[in-house]
């Protein structure tokens, strides 16, 4: 068991009682562990460095962990006993991986685990403090909308939002929806007659984004009511035509002149 101290201090050495007392720390396992097999072998034992040798020996037997899963792993036993009394006491049992134990990945917060498209009904993913997505009203200029005389009325009476979207949050999203479905990338805007942002159907969005995405409005567009590329396109375009074919004369009369033959007489 690695030593929890400084390394400049030099353990004591256990008495002899701490040493042999194999079986009471086996037995301290086995307990822990709720069934003999799955404490193995004796791999040892440690003296622990507890300061000065009028507070006690403490020392720690190792066992082999037969647990199912838990391959490279070892029981940790640490026994003390009080100078001048010969009884010896269990202070901790524990489970300890070794160098070649399996180890579980580390932790990651539920919030930073999600993936869009993750959220359902009913749940809440709150925004961190730390977000850079996000960035303080009074740091940035808040473009979600260009109108000059509701923002001064808005920041007035004190309903501007207390966060916008930084220029790195801004920047994300847009490479996002143009890598996505509704992008210049698609299968779909490769065979468009024309980009969104020559469509008659493109809503814009404000703000600095403005050139870069918006929404479509068009109800037989595959992109109705979502926010699309201004290179996306597709095939509902408002500058989509058709060529009109000449209309073939239909013709009725004969292919060969009749206006002069001969009669033949038999």
């Amino acid at each position: 068991m690695p030593d929890s101290f400084s390394p400049a201090r030099t353990a004591p050495s256990p008495a002899e009682p701490l040493t042999a007392a194999v079986e009471p720390a086996r037995a301290a396992a086995v307990e822990t562990a709720g069934a003999a097999d799955l404490v193995g072998e004796h791999l040892g034992a440690t003296a622990e460095a507890v300061g000065p040798a009028e507070l006690g020996e403490v020392l720690t037997h190792t066992f082999a962990s037969q647990l199912p899963g838990y391959v490279g792993w070892h029981w940790a036993v640490t026994i003390a006993r009080v100078p001048g009394d010969e009884r010896i006491t269990v202070d901790e049992v524990v489970l300890l991986p070794g160098e070649q134990a399996l180890l579980a990945p580390a932790w990651v917060p539920w919030h930073e685990r999600l993936r869009p498209g993750d959220l359902s009904v009913g749940d809440v993913l709150p925004a961190t403090e730390d977000d850079p997505r996000l960035a303080p009203a009074y740091t940035v200029d808040d473009d979600s909308a260009d109108d000059p005389e509701g923002r001064v009325v808005a920041r007035e009476i004190g309903l501007g939002r207390e966060r916008v979207m930084s220029r790195e949050g801004r920047a994300e999203a847009v490479a996002r929806w143009s890598a996505g479905e509704y992008g210049p990338t698609s299968s779909m805007a490769r065979q468009a007659p024309g980009p969104c942002a020559t469509c008659g159907f493109w809503l814009p969005l404000a703000g600095s984004l403005r050139g870069m995405v918006g929404a479509c409005g068009n109800a037989y567009a595959p992109g109705d009511g979502r926010v699309v590329a201004a290179d996306y396109g597709c095939g509902a375009h408002s500058q989509a035509t058709l060529l009109v074919v000449q209309d073939t004369e239909v013709v009725t009369s004969a292919r060969y002149d009749t206006s002069e033959y001969d009669v033949l007489a038999d």
